[in-house]
C-alpha cells in the first residue's frame, strides 16, 4: 500500500508527533509506504510530494509546527476560474498518478470539511482532528488544545503578580473565535475572576460590579480572561474593548494583554504528544483494515473513530451547563 499524509489549516503543537505516529506505525508494523504531501491540499494541486522514511521522522515528537508545511487552500470552494483550474480534478489526477491508496488529512474544521468532499469524490480518506480551539465535533479533545491551555495558564499565572503589585485589573485575551474552550480551561486553571466566552452573553455593568465588590472585600486587583471571539462594539478587539469598558465602569487602572500566536507555537505537552501518537497510530490501523471515510476521535480514555460525513460543518461549543462553569459560579467566578 501507498498512503499520502498532509497537514492543513493553522499550525499547532503536536502535528509532527501525529505525522510520526502515522508513519512509524505504517512503516514498521504494516510495511506501508508513506508519502508526505507538502503545504496542505496545495501539495496535491502542485504534485509536491516526497517519500517519508524512518530517517524523516527523527526528532519529531517534541517539535512544534509541521515538517510538511501547511496552507489554507480550499480546493472545493467555487470560484470564477477557467476550466484549466478545476482543482478537484487536479487533485484526483495527482492521487491517481502517484497511486496513493489513501490520504491522511490532519486538520481542523475546514480540513474535515474538505476531507469529506474528497471522500465524496471517490478518494479513500482517514482524517485526524487538529485544533487548539478544541471545537472539532465528534472528539472529546483534539491534540494542540492541552498545549495551548498550558501556555495560556502560565501567562495568567504571571499576570497575577503584576496585577497584585500594582492593584490593577488585568485583561488577557486568548484564542477562540466561536468556541471558548481555551478561555474556560485556562481561566479556571489560572484563577481568573471573570471569564468571558463567545457562547455566553455578558453584561458589562455586572462585570464592573464584580470588580468593585472584590475591592470591597479587600481584593484590589482582578484577572479577566476573554476569548477573542466575544461580541464587542464597533469591531474593537476583545481585550481592548473590555479593558476600556471596565476602566469606564469602575475608574480602576486597567491593562490588556493579547496572547496571540504564542498559544500555537512551540513544543507540545506530554499529554498532546501521547494523544497525537495514539491518534496517528489508530489512523494507520484503520487504513490497514480498509476502513476509510472516518475521523479519529478520543472518547473518554479510548481512541475511536466517527464517520467523517457526520463531522463536516459542525462545531463543538461550550454549553452553559458545563461542569467547569457550574463549579466556577459556585466559587464566585463571573461568566458575564
Amino acid at each position: 500500500m501507498k498512503i499520502g499524509i498532509l497537514t492543513s489549516g493553522g499550525d499547532c503543537p503536536g502535528i509532527n508527533a501525529t505525522i510520526r505516529g502515522v508513519c512509524k506505525t505504517a512503516i514498521n508494523h504494516y510495511g506501508i509506504e508513506v508519502y508526505g504531501i507538502h503545504n496542505g491540499f496545495r501539495g496535491l494541486l502542485d504534485d509536491d510530494i516526497t517519500p517519508l522514511t524512518e530517517n524523516s521522522l527523527t526528532g519529531l515528537l517534541n517539535m512544534g509546527g509541521t515538517i510538511l508545511g501547511t496552507s489554507r487552500e480550499k480546493p472545493f470552494k467555487r470560484r470564477m476560474s477557467p476550466a484549466s483550474e478545476d482543482k478537484p480534478a487536479m487533485m484526483l489526477n495527482t492521487i491517481r498518478n502517484r497511486e496513493l491508496d489513501c490520504i491522511v488529512c490532519i486538520g481542523g474544521n475546514g480540513t474535515q470539511k474538505t476531507a469529506a468532499k474528497l471522500m465524496e469524490s471517490g478518494v479513500n480518506v482517514v482524517s485526524i482532528p487538529k485544533t487548539i480551539d478544541n471545537d472539532v465535533w465528534g472528539t472529546d479533545i483534539s491534540f494542540g488544545f492541552d498545549s495551548a491551555v498550558s501556555i495560556a495558564t502560565e501567562a495568567i499565572d504571571r499576570l497575577h503578580s503584576t496585577a497584585s503589585s500594582h492593584q490593577r485589573v488585568m485583561v488577557i485575551e486568548v484564542m477562540g473565535h466561536k468556541a471558548g474552550w481555551i478561555a474556560l480551561h485556562s481561566g479556571m486553571a489560572g484563577g481568573g475572576d471573570i471569564i468571558l466566552l463567545p457562547e455566553i452573553p455578558y453584561d458589562i455593568h455586572r462585570i464592573g460590579d464584580t470588580i468593585i465588590n472584590r475591592l470591597k472585600k479587600g481584593k484590589p486587583y482582578s484577572i479577566v480572561v476573554v476569548a477573542e471571539g466575544i461580541q464587542t462594539m464597533e469591531g474593537k478587539k476583545a481585550a481592548q474593548y473590555i479593558a476600556e469598558e471596565i476602566a469606564y465602569e469602575t475608574g480602576f487602572e486597567t491593562r490588556e494583554t493579547v496572547l496571540g500566536y504564542i498559544q500555537r507555537g512551540g513544543s507540545p505537552t506530554a499529554f498532546d504528544r501521547n494523544l497525537a501518537t495514539r491518534m496517528g497510530g489508530h489512523a494507520t490501523e484503520l487504513i490497514a483494515q480498509g476502513l476509510f471515510g472516518r475521523m479519529i476521535a478520543l472518547k473518554g480514555d479510548r481512541i475511536d473513530s466517527v464517520p467523517l460525513g457526520e463531522v463536516a460543518g459542525k462545531l463543538k461549543l461550550v454549553t452553559p451547563d458545563h461542569d467547569l462553569i457550574l463549579q466556577g459560579r459556585r466559587m464566585g467566578v463571573c461568566f458575564g
